[in-house]
């Protein structure tokens, strides 16, 4: 069920109310298998009895209609997939963040001035402690460089895991799949079936903005992709270079993991936001 907190302008909404908000908004009918999501939303308020949009919506609304740049983070872990994101606005910034298990995510308004704390909380960065405390010298020029396929069959091997192995045992079984490529050597495979018998989870980060493209104008954008290991602190994903075309992703592909500290992470996402010189106006 839809709700919302007046004291802080926060909605929780699923993309079915929220696709009914902006057909409401721009004046456009509900198609018929959209009514119930409609009813609910009648039934907490936010559309009144006459039809009307409560006034609270507005910002939310402009925001999601006419975004200036979209940002989206889609993010990875043992409970599954996670999409949040960042909608910036003429007036507004408006966040909103998925969580596990449950439909509806929560919508809620950003000081503009503090988005690059609001995307990197997206995905609880850490100076200090597991998964940012150690920094890159405790893994001197540490990186890995292997075939999607053998990441692939060692990610699989982690989904097959129970949870009830023995300890110890996790990175055997990992390491066990990943040998069957035989292209990474020894030092290589240990390190990659340690990270990922770490893994919190991988998230990819991407903003897009009406912009010009190859002297063109069109939709440019920019993304770096995470994964964030735990005790054993984050790697970017050089290979394949975000953004990446789901088509063009092949067993064969390159990926290159490279240790780096939380700082650099920090640094990655404020370059992720476009110069004003960047954005075309509609």
């Amino acid at each position: 069920m839809p709700s919302h907190d007046l004291s802080r302008a926060r909605f929780r909404l699923s993309d079915e109310h929220v696709f009914v908000l902006v057909q409401v908004a721009a004046g456009e009918p509900v198609p018929g298998e959209f009514l119930g999501a409609r009813e609910e939303l009648r039934a907490c308020g936010l559309i009144g009895e006459n039809g009307l949009l409560a006034h609270v919506l507005i910002p939310l609304l402009d925001t999601l209609m006419t975004p200036t740049v979209v940002i989206s983070l889609e993010s990875v872990g043992r409970q599954g997939r996670l999409n949040h994101g960042l909608l910036i606005g003429e007036d507004h910034v408006i966040a909103h963040q998925a969580w596990p298990g449950a439909s509806e995510s929560e919508y809620s308004s950003v000081e503009p001035k503090t988005l690059v704390w609001a995307l990197a909380n997206m995905v609880n960065l850490r100076q200090s402690g597991p998964g940012g405390g150690a920094g890159p010298a405790a893994y001197p020029a540490a990186a890995i460089e292997t075939r999607l396929g053998t990441l692939d069959a060692g990610l699989a091997a982690l989904a097959g895991l129970s949870g009830a192995e023995a300890p110890g045992s996790e990175r055997a079984y990992i390491r066990k799949a990943l040998a069957q490529d035989g292209t990474l050597g020894e030092a290589q495979a240990g390190l990659l079936a340690d990270l990922l018998a770490e893994l919190r989870s991988s998230w990819r980060m991407t903003a897009a903005w009406r912009g010009r493209e190859e002297g063109r104008d069109g939709v440019a954008g920019r993304g770096f992709a995470i994964w964030d290991c735990g005790p054993l602190g984050y790697w970017h994903r050089e290979l394949p270079e975000e953004p990446v075309a789901a088509e063009a992703v092949r067993p064969d592909n390159t990926v290159r993991l490279v240790r780096v500290g939380a700082k650099r992470v920090w640094d990655l996402i404020a370059d992720l936001l476009p110069e004003e010189g960047e954005l075309r106006r509609a």
